[in-house]
């Protein structure tokens, strides 16, 4: 047997032995799981609102984001956001609680090497490069706009 025809029953192997996905029902969950984490911020939106009808818009957010952040956090250290990830796919990774998960499975899963060299080293392995790639983006933009108002 020649090295193309391998190469080909290869690939017809690979394609019978993948799982089969439909994006239609990939984006119905992402868009289902991503809508009801913010309907759940929302809520809380709304019961901040009601309970403080004087707290301001930028109050109400940040407590909201504290709050979806500590339960992101306690659903991910009982196992239970795994189950909705793989469920919802990036419909939970979009939102906040995408970026709660990644530093707190981190530090999860590096806790067996000390609380220096595992947790506090290791926590920021998934979403340090997004806060560094952030604030590097963030500062040239701002650098560039100010640049242009000048003009």
């Amino acid at each position: 047997m020649n090295k193309n025809q391998r190469n080909a029953d290869y690939l017809i192997y690979v394609e019978n032995q993948s799982p089969k996905s439909g994006w239609f029902v990939s984006l119905f969950r992402a868009f289902i799981m991503g809508g009801t984490i913010c309907c759940f911020g929302q809520m809380i939106s709304d019961v901040l609102k009601s309970f403080y009808p004087t707290m301001n818009l930028l109050t109400v957010g940040a407590w909201v984001n504290i709050v979806v952040i500590s339960l992101t956090i306690f659903l991910t250290a009982f196992g239970v956001f795994d189950v909705l990830a793989k469920y919802g796919g990036a419909g939970t990774f979009i939102p906040i609680s995408g970026f709660a998960n990644s530093i707190a499975s981190c530090a999860i899963e590096y806790k067996k090497e000390g609380l220096v060299f595992g947790v506090g080293a290791k926590m920021f392995y998934v979403a340090g490069p997004v806060l560094v790639n952030g604030v590097a983006y963030s500062m040239l933009v701002g650098i560039i706009y100010f640049v242009v108002s000048l003009f």
